[in-house]
């Protein structure tokens, strides 16, 4: 297990970087242009940093991204 000490900007900077990217792979998602292995790859990567993001985020700011995540899995990519 790793650990590491960060402040509260830091933890704020660390949200806010986490949210834009799951953001964009949340925009990503509905490109039908991108193919489903990508697509699959992508939502993968959405759990990883969903994760990292619950140990730094509200759990109301979690709330928002689980039901966008549970939105974005129940259509067939």
């Amino acid at each position: 297990m790793l650990g590491f000490l960060i402040n509260k900007k830091e933890c704020k900077e660390l949200e806010y970087l986490i949210k834009r990217e799951m953001d964009e792979i949340l925009f990503d998602l509905r490109d039908e242009r991108i193919d489903h292995v990508v697509k699959r790859a992508m939502k993968e990567r959405y759990k990883i940093l969903f994760s990292l993001f619950k140990r730094v985020a509200s759990p109301a700011e979690c709330m928002k991204y689980i039901a966008t995540d549970k939105k974005a899995s129940r259509k067939s990519y």
